[in-house]
């Protein structure tokens, strides 16, 4: 059994859950319950970034102490999963005292080393996002709308010597093409590094930023995000353990963040503590809004909690993780996603699921008949294996979700083509119609297995329907063998019904 450690990044409890976070957190979860079908030992973290200056702002004007403030909001994030239905093994809060055990661990071993040195830094820095920039930041003589207002301060701080692996991490990218997916990201890596890194710093002072995780050589300050939510990929890692997962299979971000926070930072920062760089980062891009960026302030935002009250958990999944090629941006269409609902999940999907047990309840009292799988349909079931899985290996969800669709209309074009309807009228047509419903009972069953990864509430309710008693989603198993020769199907039920959209209910 191979052991899997994917990861997302941990989210800042500053604000509520957006498309985005939801997004990451599916990706993952498919890519997890992907490997967890081929048997490998999975270890899936996600979780939240709870310090910063943001944060005590924000309790503060709550009149609330921050740790109250980040246990509220933390709240929504993880229900935010519960949603979604993922399978994380653990989330993760940079507040949890074995976390902060680790940053100081790291902290100090990287001051003993000579790696981070203390001085008085006069310079500019920006609010928005609470670092320091310097005039190579600004565009056209201007400081970018990213950095927000910034303000020219003097003030004495504690600096990581990152411009030292410089030179170490070019080469390094340089040697492993493979390393971001998808590999033109790998180009913003090298971009930046064209230009001189400079120190990075690490630390405010208590005096104007007291939550967060003090320095252990200088309880005077404390660390600033880079040493405190990056180091939470390790710390949560079950780092010091017997069974420590590190280095993440997969590290899963969104674009912005790769430079310079993961693909500079944190990288860095491992390579100076010794410690082993992410085998792959899996680079996603951003979500529009019919054609626009999405932005709070214009109210041009899509609320992900509110299309899973409505079309539920799976249906979100499946539009996201089929409409973006992973690594690309994409466009967000609410009318695209109720098509996508009444299409492909309710006329394609859940419409044959339903037939296929419907008409065995109709025709042989629910039982599965023993006949031979017809050898179209089983070879379309291979090539379906077969294209799931190389696009999996790929991380092209929106690829193995398009052979699934293939499929599934295949079957539904069967089931016109073989009429069975009209073979259960001629008693010499049994076999016949015994071999046309043990085909669709076994095609349903391995779609269901197949879909899991993206649509795990559903893929279980067909196996309800189907009569398993253990449920069954080993990739192994998902070839078309007859197995469910004299099982009982369970009562039909609607996996994606119909639901009336605003015009539905206007009409007469």
């Amino acid at each position: 059994m191979a052991s899997f450690f994917i990861t997302t990044a941990i989210d800042y409890v500053n604000g509520m859950p957006h498309l985005g976070h939801a997004y990451e957190k599916v990706l993952a979860d498919a890519i997890a319950r992907w490997r967890r079908s081929r048997g490998d030992d999975v270890f899936f973290l996600t979780g939240v970034d709870e310090h910063g200056q943001k944060v005590q702002q924000s309790a503060q004007k709550q009149g609330v102490e921050p740790q109250a403030f980040c246990d509220e909001m933390s709240a929504h994030f993880r229900r935010l999963c519960e949603r979604l239905g993922t399978s994380h093994d653990r989330f993760a809060r940079t507040t949890e005292d074995s976390h902060k055990r680790v940053v100081a661990q790291f902290l100090q071993q990287l001051h003993d080393a000579g790696d981070i040195y203390f001085e008085e830094h006069e310079g500019f820095y920006s609010v928005r996002q609470e670092q320091f920039v310097t005039e190579k930041d600004m565009v056209d003589g201007r400081w970018p709308e990213i950095f927000g207002d910034v303000v020219k301060t003097k003030e004495p701080n504690y600096f990581f010597r990152m411009s030292k692996y410089q030179d170490w991490l070019r080469t390094y990218a340089e040697e492993h093409p493979h390393w971001i997916f998808p590999s033109f990201r790998r180009n913003e890596i090298l971009g930046a590094l064209e230009k001189p890194l400079g120190d990075l710093c690490i630390s405010r002072p208590k005096s104007r930023l007291s939550w967060g995780i003090p320095l252990p050589f200088d309880p005077e300050y404390v660390t600033y995000v880079w040493f405190d939510a990056l180091v939470n990929y390790v710390s949560f890692s079950k780092w010091g353990q017997r069974d420590c997962r590190w280095p993440a299979d997969v590290h899963t971000i969104g674009k912005d963040i790769l430079v310079p926070a993961h693909g500079i930072y944190w990288t860095i920062m491992l390579k100076a503590l010794g410690i082993e760089q992410p085998r792959r980062f899996l680079v996603h891009g951003w979500w529009h809004l019919r054609g626009e960026k999405m932005s709070k302030t214009t109210g041009n935002v899509v609320d992900p909690l509110e299309l899973i009250d409505r079309f539920g958990a799976d249906a979100f999944r499946y539009y996201v993780l089929r409409e973006m090629a992973v690594g690309q941006d994409a466009d967000f269409s609410p009318e695209n996603f109720a098509q996508r609902y009444r299409s492909d999940l309710g006329n394609d999907f859940g419409n044959l699921v339903n037939r296929a047990i419907s008409m065995i309840r109709r025709y042989r009292g629910g039982n599965i008949p023993s006949a031979p799988i017809d050898p179209d349909i089983a070879a379309a079931i291979h090539e379906t294996r077969d294209g799931v899985a190389a696009a999996m290996d790929d991380f092209e969800t929106h690829r193995a979700l398009e052979r699934i669709a293939r499929l599934t209309q295949r079957a539904n074009q069967y089931v016109d083509e073989r009429a069975p309807w009209r073979l259960a009228k001629d008693p010499a047509l049994a076999a016949d119609l015994d071999a046309v419903l043990a085909t669709l009972a076994d095609t349903v069953r391995v779609l269901g297995i197949l879909a899991e990864p993206f649509i795990p509430h559903t893929a279980a309710r067909i196996q309800q329907q189907l009569g398993m008693d253990k449920p069954d989603f080993r990739f192994a198993a998902s070839v078309p063998d007859g197995r469910l020769a004299g099982q009982t199907v369970g009562e039909p039920q609607p996996l994606f019904p119909r639901i009336e959209s605003p015009e539905d209910r206007r009409a007469p």
